[in-house]
């Protein structure tokens, strides 16, 4: 099931491989909708990790519900799950050579936050991350910023009419 609103939009899955790629697109798809361009690589590169996490510790089942929500200048996606167990994020110099279990530390590298918490209406947790939001083309300070004019001011009675050409302008070396 899908359902979208202005800014909010949730989709419910079984956390499977094939299931990953489909939510990393609609969470791309709504990203524009939102005209929050800058975000769609962090946030789906997060919400990857995060249902990569539902789908290998989950437990009993892999169903899930991923939830975008645009509010206040703040990108929030969470992902819901049955098993209550939280996640814990691992020591990056400990397991250097481990080739799993970096999950939440990309969330944490890409994020401006990020949490999880026992879910209060039932059994389950919620892991979520947030990222600042600043829309394309909003008047705010743009991702990135172009470079510095540069304005000089000259006297005109200080700039000669007649510019004097050097007699090598336009010879050719011999």
């Amino acid at each position: 099931m899908i359902s979208h609103s202005r800014r909010h939009c949730v989709v419910e899955l079984q956390a499977l491989p094939s299931r990953i790629g489909q939510i990393r697109r609609i969470v791309s798809a709504q990203l524009r909708h939102w005209q929050l361009d800058p975000l769609i690589d962090r946030a789906a590169l997060g919400v990857t990790e995060l249902l990569s996490n539902v789908h290998r510790h989950a437990q009993p089942d892999k169903t899930c519900t991923v939830e975008i929500e645009l509010r206040l200048g703040r990108l929030t996606v969470s992902v819901y799950d049955s098993d209550p167990r939280l996640p814990v994020l691992r020591e990056a110099a400990a397991d250097a050579l481990e080739t799993c279990g970096r999950g939440l530390a990309l969330v944490e590298a890409v994020s401006e936050a990020w949490g999880a918490r026992n879910q209060a209406d039932g059994p389950g947790k919620v892991v979520w991350f947030s990222l600042r939001a600043v829309p394309v083309g909003s008047g705010s300070k743009p991702v990135r910023e172009p470079a510095p004019t540069v304005v000089v001011a000259v006297d005109p009675s200080a700039v000669p009419t007649v510019m004097p050409v050097a007699a090598s302008v336009g010879a050719r070396p011999g």
